[in-house]
């Protein structure tokens, strides 16, 4: 009896204990499955914003100059404030106080946190390059319409089985399709003005006919709404796994003397960016599982004098530009800031750097983050910014 008793004890223990395990198994199958879940990343890039903004907000020096501001009173009510936190949540408030503070930011020159680009030319075409391919190319030096004869991240990801038609690109400025070069890639890119596929949303059609009524300031550059709208219908529609969105109504306000306007392009840019971020937390397959990453091309000049302007030394000498007027270059323009938040990011706020973090190394952050190692895809590209990853 004593036997039977014994026996059967040892066997539920044995059974218990196989239970327990079982789900001990079970468990760990699940959350290793939920952390190896397919990661995705939408990097979002604003045309030419100066650090200088991102973390000080609006300058004194160019809000009350009647060069760049029509109604300087009205602009002080919107932008002002006395300390650069309260002017920071004024102008960006989303990036500056949500994703810098949950995720990182990098840029703040002032408190020892550097980021420039690594090309010798400060502009635009090269620095998209730089953004895209993790290389630099030193042979791209103008912004004309020239097809890239580097790979870019979306290409070589478009060219594996498992991101094939999944990588995109929507931008402000034409000249993306050469950046991109869609005559030898595959990558679906929607840039300048054109229209997005009537069927793809409901207000698809209307948008398009909007595009075309509303006149844009350039020639070349849509209005940012456009683009937001069209990429977030593309991304809940057909959610690509690399999203690009280059905002670029910010540069162009610049370079026209309109500070008051470029303050309120970044403002907008920054609400585009938070509803950006509240989408992909409530759309299937997104939601917990993707990295958001803001960054910028290039810098600006750091004065009433230059803060229009961005070209190095080099850029202005060989290519003949602006004459002789900034013979030293533009002086700071080649400063650039990014900041990132999501699952594969650090909650770290502001990093301070021991070294300068480099342009190039946007790609294959974009890449870690998205679960491939860089070299995997091209031996050639700048290391990822370890700093900023789990």
């Amino acid at each position: 009896m004593y036997t039977v008793i014994r026996y059967t004890v040892i066997m539920n223990s044995i059974i218990k204990a196989t239970v327990f395990n079982s789900i001990v198994l079970i468990s760990n199958a699940l959350i290793s499955n939920t952390a190896s879940a397919a990661q995705n990343v939408v990097l979002v890039t604003l045309d030419g914003v100066r650090w200088q903004e991102v973390f000080s907000g609006a300058d004194k020096n160019l809000i009350n100059n009647a060069d760049f501001v029509k109604n300087p009173t009205q602009l002080n009510k919107q932008f002002w404030a006395p300390t650069a936190n309260k002017r920071q949540q004024l102008l960006m408030p989303f990036l500056t106080q949500h994703v810098a503070k949950k995720g990182v930011i990098v840029g703040d020159r002032a408190r020892g946190s550097n980021m420039s680009v690594s090309s010798p030319w400060y502009f635009s075409y090269p620095g998209y390059n730089e953004i895209l391919t993790g290389e630099v190319d030193e042979k791209i030096n103008s912004n004309n319409k020239v097809l890239n004869a580097n790979k870019t991240i979306l290409e070589r990801l478009d060219e594996r089985a498992d991101f094939k038609g999944k990588t995109v690109l929507f931008g402000s400025w034409h000249v993306f399709p050469y950046i991109v070069n869609t005559q030898r890639s595959n990558v679906y890119v929607n840039a300048g003005f054109m229209p997005i596929e009537n069927d793809l949303f409901a207000d698809a059609k209307l948008l398009n006919a909007l595009q075309n009524e509303i006149p844009s300031p350039w020639e070349n550059v849509r209005l940012d709404s456009f683009t937001y709208r069209f990429a977030k219908a593309y991304m809940q529609a057909k959610t690509p796994r690399l999203l690009v969105i280059s905002l670029g109504e910010t540069d162009d306000f610049a370079h026209d003397g309109h500070y008051d306007q470029y303050l309120k392009s970044a403002r907008q840019s920054d609400a585009f960016i938070k509803d950006l971020w509240s989408t992909i937390q409530t759309t299937p397959g997104y939601k917990n599982n993707t990295t958001l990453i803001v960054t910028t091309d290039h810098g600006r000049g750091s004065s009433a004098s230059d803060w229009q302007h961005h070209s190095s030394k080099r850029a202005l000498a060989e290519l003949h530009l602006a004459g002789n007027k900034f013979p030293e270059g533009i002086v700071g323009s080649e400063h650039i800031w990014l900041a990132a938040i999501g699952p594969t990011i650090k909650g770290r706020g502001l990093i301070t750097t021991q070294n300068e973090l480099k342009q190039a190394q946007v790609a294959a952050t974009v890449l870690s983050a998205l679960g491939i190692n860089p070299k995997h895809l091209n031996s050639n590209m700048a290391p990822p910014i370890s700093e900023i990853l789990k």
